[in-house]
């Protein structure tokens, strides 16, 4: 059992972690003041969270630490949800990808807080209270782009192109998540599909959106077994520089 915890402590850090790097890259190019202060500090709140998860993690393996965890990892020894690595690409598409993931956050947390592991219950508590804004301020954005210029409409139609192909992930559980659901520790992923549907599906009615018709979409998969994009490995050697350069670096 503690190995398939390990591995699920190590895929909500690392989906935590990769999300909150690639939103750290918005930082000084928001689009304005008050939302690049905005998306700054979602991005904090995100890479706070993988800490916590890091170090609960880190307390399973006697020889590890949240550094090494975070920064002495190769690429397919992270387990983070694909759509979290995507590149950026422009305010809209970062908008959506935040939008996405924070809805499954939300209700992941939601259920994590019950399970019987009470570490992950107190992260889940006190991420959620987080999650609970980067939801409401993402939803909003979402509205504000599909509901306003025919230009912004345009590019958040194109953000859920380029993105809707990976949020079938975040439901298909791997083996290490459905090994724990008989001991009450993980949370079954599949019953929280319904929520998030009627999440998505109510913003982006109000947003004059399409609900894509996911039976015609291939669903790419694979992050939460080490299988990645190749742009995972850039996101490394840039966030893992320092300390592979200079061992013994403090977070």
């Amino acid at each position: 059992m503690q190995e398939n915890l390990f591995y699920y402590i190590l895929c909500l850090a690392d989906s935590s972690l990769i999300m909150g790097h690639r939103l750290s890259e918005w930082t000084g190019h928001g689009p304005m003041l008050e939302q690049d202060i905005a998306i700054s500090n979602i991005a904090l709140d995100l890479i706070g969270q993988s800490r916590n998860f890091y170090q609960y993690a880190a307390s399973l393996m006697g020889d590890a630490t949240e550094d090494s965890l975070a920064y002495l990892r190769d690429a397919h020894q992270f387990k983070n949800l694909l759509i979290t690595e995507i590149p950026n690409g422009d305010w809209a598409k970062t908008i959506l990808k935040l939008f996405l993931v924070s809805a499954y956050q939300f209700y992941f947390y939601q259920n994590l807080f019950h399970s019987a592991d009470q570490q992950l219950s107190a992260i889940a508590e006190k991420s959620l209270k987080e999650v609970t804004y980067h939801l409401r301020w993402s939803s909003e954005w979402v509205i504000r782009l599909g509901d306003g210029t025919e230009e912004s409409n345009r590019k958040i139609k194109q953000a859920i192109e380029d993105l809707w192909s990976y949020t079938g992930e975040m439901f298909q559980p791997a083996e290490y998540e459905k090994n724990l659901l008989n001991n009450s520790v993980s949370v079954d992923v599949s019953e929280i599909k319904n929520n998030w549907d009627g999440k998505v599906k109510n913003v982006f009615e109000e947003a004059t959106l399409k609900y894509p018709e996911e039976k015609n979409i291939w669903m790419h998969t694979g992050g939460k077994n080490g299988v990645h994009t190749e742009h995972l490995g850039f996101i490394l050697a840039e966030m893992q520089f320092l300390q592979r350069a200079y061992p013994g670096c403090e977070w």
